[in-house]
C-alpha cells in the first residue's frame, strides 16, 4: 500500500518540513496489524517526493480479528488484497504519520501551511467501480485525474479489468493540508471493509476534516454515506453539514435516500453487522434481521425440532432458534473456526443451563462435501450463503444438502439483483459484497430453486423478503423447500 506526495515549489524541500519528516532518514511506525515507513525517493529543491509506505501484516489482521468481510472462508482470511489496496488503513496512517501537517502547524516556517504548492499525489493501488467514480470524487476539488486500470489477469486479456486502478491527482496550487485531509477523508469512502468500529467518534472525525470543503462538495451526499455508513449518523451529520434546511428529506426517518419509502439500511444488503468494525443500527430493524426473522418464523412454522444451521457465522440465527420451544437441537456449522469461537462467545454458551446447552451443537465443516453429521433433520436454514460459493460449485452444495442430508425443509436466501439498482452506491454490475462470486435476479433464483427441487423431489416457493419496490422487488428473496412428505406440516 503506497502513496506518494511530490511537489515542485521551490524549493522543493520545504515539503519536509511541511511534513515534519526529515528528507534524510527514514522513519517507521507502528500501525495497526503492521508498520509505515516514510521516507523520500528524491529530495532536491527542484522536486521532492515523500512516499507512505504501509507494510501490512495478514496473519495480524487475523489475529487481531481485522480480516475482509469475506473472512468466513479460511483462505481468505489469509489470502487477500489488505496489504495492497489503499484503504481505511492508508487513512488512519496519513493521520498518524502526518498530523501536525494535517492541522496547518510548522514550527520550523510557520507561513508554510498556508503556501499554495503545486502538488501531484499517487496512490499505486486504488479501489473503485469504475474510473468515473474516482473522477466524480476528486475533479470537484480542483485535481486533475489520471487513473489507470489494472487487469484481472494480463495473460488473459479477455478477463477485462480488474475493479483496482493507479491513482494520479495533480492540483496547480494547494495547501498540503488540504489535499492531505482530502485523502484522509476519500480513501475510506471507498473501502468496503473498514477495520475501526463506526461510531459517534467518526462523525467528529469527518465533521473535523470535511467541514470546510464537504458542503460545497456535488457528490457530499455519497461521500458521508459511505463514510459512515449507517443511518443513525447519516442523515444527522448532513444536517449539520447542510443545514436542516438545506439536508435531504427521506419519507422514512432514519434511510439512506432510497427512491421511495424504504426502510432497510442501504448497506443491509450488505451484511453491514458480519464486516469488521460495522455495527447494525438500533432505531430500525435492518434487512438482516428481516432475513433471520422470517427464516426463524417458517421454521416454527414447519414444525421442525431438529434444525442445521449451515453458514450460522457468529450465531445470530440460533439465538432466534433457541428461543423457539418445540426446537429440540440445533446443529450449527460454519466453515471459520473463528466464526464459531465467536457464535460461543455472544450465544454466552459456556454460562447456558446445562439443558440449554444440550440443545445446541457448533460444529466446523464445509458444505461442498459429504458429512454424514447433517443427515436426520427436520429443516435447514441456508442464511445469504450460496452467492458466497463460485456457481461451479453449486451442485456439489446440491448434493451435500438435498441429496445426502436431505432434511424435511431447506429454506435458502440470497441477495435480489433486480434490486440493486435501488443502492445508489452501487455501479451497473457491482455486487453488494466484496466476498461474492454472484448475485441473482428473481427469474434466475427461481429458476435455480425449481430446477434443485425437481431433482431431488422437493416442492418449492419463492418468496420476498423486505420492502418490495415496483419493478424491481424487495431486497432479498427466499426459497422453502419443502420434502412431499412434510409439505403442509
Amino acid at each position: 500500500m503506497l502513496l506518494t506526495i511530490t511537489t515542485t515549489h521551490q524549493p522543493a524541500t520545504d515539503l519536509g518540513f511541511l511534513l515534519h519528516k526529515n528528507p534524510a532518514r527514514l522513519q517507521t511506525l507502528e500501525i495497526t496489524a503492521g508498520q509505515a515507513h516514510i521516507f523520500y525517493p528524491e529530495a532536491t529543491p527542484e522536486r521532492c517526493t515523500a512516499a507512505l509506505l504501509l507494510d501490512i501484516d495478514p496473519i495480524a489482521l487475523v489475529r487481531n480479528q481485522r480480516g475482509p468481510a469475506g473472512d468466513g472462508f479460511a483462505l481468505e482470511q489469509y489470502v487477500n488484497d489488505r496489504p495492497y489496496v489503499a484503504s481505511s488503513f492508508l487513512s488512519s496512517a496519513l493521520a498518524k504519520a502526518f498530523n501536525t501537517a494535517m492541522n496547518g502547524t510548522c514550527k520550523d516556517r510557520p507561513e508554510l501551511p498556508e503556501v499554495l504548492l503545486p502538488l501531484e499525489a499517487t496512490v499505486a493501488v486504488m479501489p473503485a467501480a469504475t474510473a468515473e467514480q474516482l473522477e466524480r470524487l476528486f475533479q470537484p476539488l480542483g485535481y486533475t485525474v489520471e487513473t489507470e486500470a489494472h487487469p484481472l489477469d494480463p495473460t488473459v486479456p479477455e478477463w477485462g479489468n480488474s475493479r483496482y486502478f493507479t491513482l494520479r491527482l495533480r492540483h496547480p496550487g494547494i495547501r498540503l493540508r488540504d489535499s492531505l485531509t482530502h485523502l484522509y477523508v476519500l480513501i475510506p469512502v471507498l473501502d468496503n471493509n473498514k477495520h475501526y468500529w463506526i461510531n459517534e467518534a467518526e462523525v467528529e472525525k469527518l465533521l473535523h476534516r470535511g467541514g470546510e470543503w464537504l458542503p460545497q462538495h456535488p457528490e457530499r451526499e455519497f461521500i458521508t454515506r459511505r463514510y459512515l455508513r449507517f443511518a443513525e449518523y447519516v442523515n444527522p451529520t448532513l444536517e449539520r453539514l447542510l443545514g436542516e434546511e438545506e439536508a435531504p428529506s427521506d419519507e422514512v426517518p432514519g434511510s439512506l435516500g432510497l427512491t421511495g419509502a424504504s426502510s432497510v439500511d442501504l448497506f443491509a444488503g450488505t451484511e453491514p453487522a458480519d464486516q469488521p468494525g460495522a455495527q447494525p443500527t438500533r432505531e430500525k430493524q435492518n434487512l438482516h434481521d428481516i432475513r433471520l426473522d422470517r427464516v426463524a418464523e417458517e421454521i416454527s412454522r414447519l414444525g421442525a425440532k431438529r434444525v442445521l444451521d449451515l453458514g450460522c457465522g457468529e450465531g445470530k440465527l440460533v439465538r432466534r432458534l433457541l428461543k423457539i420451544p418445540q426446537v429440540e437441537h440445533i446443529l450449527a456449522l460454519d466453515v471459520s473456526w473463528r466464526e464459531l469461537e465467536r457464535a460461543q462467545q455472544r450465544l454466552h454458551v459456556a454460562e447456558m443451563p446445562p439443558r440449554q446447552r444440550e440443545r445446541l451443537t457448533l460444529t466446523q465443516g464445509s458444505l461442498l462435501y459429504h458429512d454424514p453429521r447433517l443427515a436426520g433433520y427436520d429443516a435447514a436454514a441456508v442464511v445469504e450463503v450460496i452467492e458466497h460459493l463460485d456457481e461451479g460449485r453449486l451442485t456439489a452444495f446440491e448434493q451435500v444438502v438435498f441429496a445426502r442430508a436431505r432434511p424435511g425443509a431447506v429454506l435458502v436466501t440470497t441477495p435480489n439483483a433486480d434490486y440493486n439498482q435501488r443502492y445508489e452506491t452501487l455501479s451497473a454490475g457491482e455486487f453488494r459484497h466484496a466476498d461474492h462470486r454472484f448475485e441473482w435476479t428473481r427469474a434466475q433464483f427461481a429458476a435455480w430453486a425449481a430446477g434443485v427441487a425437481a431433482r431431488h423431489g422437493y416442492t418449492v416457493r419463492v418468496v420476498p423478503l423486505g420492502p418490495e419496490a415496483a419493478e424491481v422487488g424487495a431486497p432479498s428473496q427466499l426459497a422453502v423447500f419443502e420434502l412431499g412428505a412434510t409439505a403442509g406440516a
